[in-house]
C-alpha cells in the first residue's frame, strides 16, 4: 500500500513560529526541527501500524479500531479536503507516533462566510513528556489556523489545562457557557 497523507505537508513548511505566543523559534523547535530524531508531519495512512491509536489511548477511551476502520475514517477524512489537519510526531528511528494534535476547520455562514478552527485531541505520549513537543503541536496548530484564514479557535479543556492552554492566548469568552450531550460513553 502506497503511504498516503491526510493533506498536504508543504502548508506545515509555511508557518513562521516567530508569530506564535510560545516562540518555539526561541527553543529551536520548528515543524521542521521538532527534536533529535523527531518528525513532525501530517497523519499518515500507515501509522495505525506505528501506534498511532496506541497513542490516543493515553488520551480517551478508543474502542476496538482495526486497521480497516482506521483507514476507512482516514480515508474519509482525507476526501473533506481542508476539513482536517491531524499532525503528528513521529520518532523516526523507533518508528513510532509519540504526538499528535488536530485541527478541524469548519465553513460558517457568519462573519462573510468565515472559517472557524477547533483544537482537538492533543496528546504527547508518557515517555517524551516535558521536551514542549505538546506546546511544538498546539503552537502549529494555532498558526496552520490562523495562515488558513480562521477568524477564531477554539478548544476544550480540563480545569488542569487551563494554565497550559492560557501560554497561546486561550481565554474564556464573557458570559459563554460550553455545553454538551453525551450520546454514548
Amino acid at each position: 500500500m502506497d503511504r498516503i497523507t491526510l493533506f498536504d505537508a508543504d502548508v506545515l513548511k509555511e508557518i513562521d513560529y516567530s508569530k506564535g505566543d510560545c516562540k518555539m523559534n526561541q527553543y529551536g523547535l520548528s515543524c521542521e526541527s521538532p527534536g533529535e530524531d523527531l518528525r513532525l508531519r501530517p497523519l499518515a495512512s500507515d501509522d495505525y501500524n506505528k501506534g498511532f491509536m496506541d497513542l490516543l489511548s493515553q488520551l480517551t477511551k478508543i474502542g476496538n479500531v482495526t486497521e480497516e476502520k482506521f483507514l476507512k475514517r482516514f480515508n474519509a477524512m482525507r476526501d473533506h479536503h481542508g476539513t482536517y489537519y491531524i499532525i503528528v510526531v513521529e520518532n523516526t528511528k523507533a518508528d513510532k507516533i509519540l504526538a499528535s494534535g488536530s485541527l478541524i476547520v469548519e465553513q460558517k455562514f457568519i462573519h462573510e462566510i468565515a472559517l472557524r478552527g477547533r483544537i482537538e485531541d492533543i496528546v504527547v505520549d508518557d515517555s517524551c513528556r516535558g521536551r514542549r513537543i505538546g506546546q511544538l503541536i498546539v503552537e502549529t496548530l494555532l498558526l496552520l489556523s490562523e495562515k488558513l484564514g480562521c477568524y477564531k479557535t477554539s478548544l476544550e479543556c480540563r480545569d488542569p489545562l487551563l494554565g497550559f492552554y492560557k501560554k497561546f492566548g486561550f481565554q474564556g469568552e464573557k458570559d459563554q457557557n460550553h455545553l454538551i450531550k453525551r450520546f454514548f460513553h
